[in-house]
C-alpha cells in the first residue's frame, strides 16, 4: 500500500500555495523598486520607505488603525470570554437563545447591513462619527469571533481542576482567574489576535462610522488606489505584513516553549 501524499495531492498543494503567496511575494519585492511605477522593475532601492517615513496622512492613518484595532480586540475578547462563560456554563437561562442570537448575528450578517445599522445608531443616539464609534463598530464585529474561539476551549475543559480549588476554599471568581484563565489562554490569545486582524483589515464598516480625524488605513489606502497604486502602499503593506509574521512566529514559538517546559 502506497503511503504518503501522492504526486496529485503535492502539486495541487503547491498550486494552492502559489496563488495564495505568490500575490504577496510580488508586493513585497516590489516595495524596494527605484521605479515609480509599480510594474516595472527599475533596480532596489529603500526610497518608497523614506517617501512612506515622511508621508504624516499615511502615517497617522497607521496610528489611528493600530489604536483602534487594539482597544477592539481588547474589550471583544473580555466580553466574548464572559459571552463564552454564560453559553458554556449557564445552563438553559431565560433569553438564551436570543442571547446566542445576538451573539452570533455578525458572523452572518453581511457587512454593508452591519455598518449602515450601526450608522443608523449613532445618528440616532447623536454620537458624533469618529474614533470612538469606529472602535465600537469594530467590537460589534469581532465580539462573536472572540466567543467563537473561547467557547470551543471552554467546552472542552475540565471543570474539575476548578471545583477542586474551590473545595480547599478559593472563590469562585479566583479559582477562575488563577486555574481556569491560564488554561484558556491560547485560546483568548487567539481570539485576541483574530480580533486584531479583522480590525485591522475592515474596510466596509469604518467607511460607514468614521468620522474627520478617524481615517483608518484600509479607507486612505482604498482611496488612494482609486487614483492608482504607488510604491508607498506597497512599502507600508510590507510593513504590516511583517508585523504580523512577527507576531504569529512570537506566538508559535511561546506555545512551543510552554509545550517544552
Amino acid at each position: 500500500m502506497r503511503r504518503g501524499p501522492s504526486l496529485f495531492n503535492l502539486v495541487s498543494v503547491g498550486l494552492g500555495l502559489l496563488f495564495l503567496y505568490a500575490p504577496i511575494v510580488l508586493l513585497i519585492v516590489y516595495s524596494f523598486n527605484e521605479s515609480r511605477l509599480v510594474t516595472v522593475w527599475g533596480g532596489f532601492s529603500l526610497r518608497w520607505y523614506g517617501e512612506l517615513a515622511r508621508n504624516e496622512q499615511l502615517l497617522e492613518a497607521v496610528w489611528i488603525t493600530v489604536r483602534i484595532a487594539a482597544l477592539s480586540a481588547t474589550v471583544a475578547t473580555v466580553l466574548g470570554t464572559l459571552a463564552a462563560i454564560a453559553l458554556v456554563r449557564g445552563g438553559r437561562f431565560i433569553g438564551r437563545t436570543v442571547f446566542s442570537g445576538a451573539v452570533y448575528a455578525p458572523l452572518v450578517t453581511p457587512e454593508v447591513i452591519l455598518g449602515l445599522s450601526l450608522l443608523l445608531l449613532f445618528v440616532a443616539v447623536g454620537a458624533p462619527r469618529g474614533f470612538w464609534t469606529v472602535a465600537a463598530a469594530h467590537t460589534t464585529l469581532t465580539l462573536c469571533y472572540a466567543t467563537v474561539v473561547i467557547q470551543a476551549r471552554l467546552s472542552s475543559f475540565d471543570r474539575s481542576l476548578e471545583e477542586a480549588a474551590q473545595d480547599l476554599g478559593c472563590p469562585p471568581w479566583r479559582a477562575f482567574l488563577t486555574i481556569t484563565l491560564p488554561i484558556i489562554a491560547p485560546a483568548v490569545a487567539a481570539a485576541w489576535m483574530l480580533a486584531f486582524t479583522l480590525s485591522l483589515d475592515d474596510l466596509v464598516i469604518a467607511s460607514f462610522t468614521s468620522g474627520p480625524g478617524a481615517t483608518t488605513l484600509p479607507m486612505r489606502i482604498y482611496s488612494a488606489v482609486r487614483l492608482g497604486v504607488t510604491p508607498e502602499i506597497n512599502a507600508i503593506s510590507t510593513l504590516l505584513i511583517g508585523l504580523v509574521a512577527t507576531g504569529v512566529i512570537a506566538a508559535y514559538l511561546a506555545q512551543t516553549r510552554k509545550r517544552l517546559t
